[in-house]
């Protein structure tokens, strides 16, 4: 287990102040914030590249706050490509194996058979002969990440390491990340300020504002339960939904169905089918008291939950089997007369609804 407490570090007049989470085994924790809340200086402070003003660091209850980052058996990704350019990528991947070999513990026979074998699991074994400036952006992302897991750390830390990749190479890097933590049952702490990258790959989510943790949690605690106004605006999402998508009925159209549970939501979307999310930002959720005409897609009656009043507008809650959330504005609250049990319709686009691969 990965235990942060209490961590603060001045970097004026920029601050971390009191930072403190846990990661057990095996989970993927997503550190979730704007750009400039102090992600990136955290994961260097774990990893060792800084020091802590206060507070302490624990890996498997070992206080390693003053190690060493070589002996730290953590391994930290860059957003950026940070691989030796004079080596091939053979010897990239084979480097943290021959320290090993250095201190007697790998042979060349074995550090060749499994620099084979993470090149077969990352999908670089073609590239094995090749140099750094060759390869593509997620190319050198997988070779940075098998050079990483060569290593053989308990935690792994990755700095943005999907922004700079296309849609293709992002979708194929997030099914590698979730394989990395489920076969090395391996801790993974992921830094991004992309609430789809938390939706996809997470098992718990802390959000940071300000250099502080606004709120930690699971996935569906963090978006459908936002402890402050703050959570609530960042992450924008209260309808946050886990099932399936269809396969298309006609070929000609990329308007889809998504089952999630007794629920069916029509979305537009050209991603194949299979299990994932959909998300609809409660902006983007109308409410009426008759279903009356309208081209949404995504038309539901249902019963009036909870109005929770925000400092950006009113938050009106509907029972339709599920909980939806409409976010409408206190003049139409009062001209639609919404109260707690009131049947109401809510309604919303197809092409409101974003859907993410699981």
């Amino acid at each position: 287990m990965l235990s942060v407490r209490n961590i603060s570090k001045d970097l004026t007049p920029f601050a971390i102040k009191d930072v403190s989470f846990e990661v057990s085994n095996s989970q993927y924790f997503v550190l979730l914030g704007r750009t400039g809340v102090g992600k990136s200086v955290l994961l260097e402070t774990i990893a060792g590249l800084a020091r802590p003003d206060a507070g302490r660091i624990f890996l498997d209850g070992k206080d390693i706050t003053n190690e060493k980052m070589q002996k730290r058996k953590i391994a930290l990704v860059f957003q950026n490509s940070t691989l030796f350019p004079h080596m091939t990528v053979y010897d990239n991947i084979a480097y943290p194996l021959r320290c090993r070999e250095n201190n007697g513990q790998l042979s060349q026979r074995q550090i060749r058979q499994r620099v084979n074998e993470l090149a077969e699991d990352f999908a670089v074994g073609h590239l094995l002969a090749a140099k750094p400036q060759t390869l593509s952006g997620g190319e050198s992302q997988r070779v940075s990440l098998a050079r990483a897991v060569a290593s053989e750390p308990r935690c792994l830390l990755l700095d943005e390491p999907l922004s700079s990749l296309d849609t293709k190479s992002r979708s194929q890097m997030r099914a590698l990340l979730r394989k990395i933590n489920a076969q090395n049952r391996m801790q993974i702490v992921h830094v991004t300020h992309d609430y789809t990258e938390a939706v996809s790959l997470a098992t718990h989510v802390a959000v940071m504002e300000a250099g502080t943790i606004a709120q930690v949690g699971n996935v569906e605690q963090i978006f459908q339960h936002p402890k402050s106004e703050f959570v609530a605006r960042f992450v924008g999402i209260r309808n946050f939904f886990k099932g399936r998508l269809q396969e298309p009925r006609d070929h000609g159209t990329d308007t889809r169905w998504f089952s999630s549970g007794s629920l069916s939501l029509s979305v537009l979307t050209d991603s194949p089918g299979g299990p994932g999310f959909v998300c609809v930002r409660s902006e983007d959720v109308t409410i009426s008291n008759t279903a009356g005409k309208t081209s949404a897609r995504n038309n539901f009656e249902g019963t009036i939950a909870e109005i929770i009043p925000a400092g950006f507008g009113v938050e009106v809650i509907v029972d339709i089997g599920v909980e939806i959330a409409a976010m409408v504005s206190p003049e139409s609250a009062k001209m639609l007369e919404l109260s707690c049990g009131k049947k109401a319709w809510v309604s919303f686009k197809a092409s409101a609804v974003k859907y993410i691969e699981e």
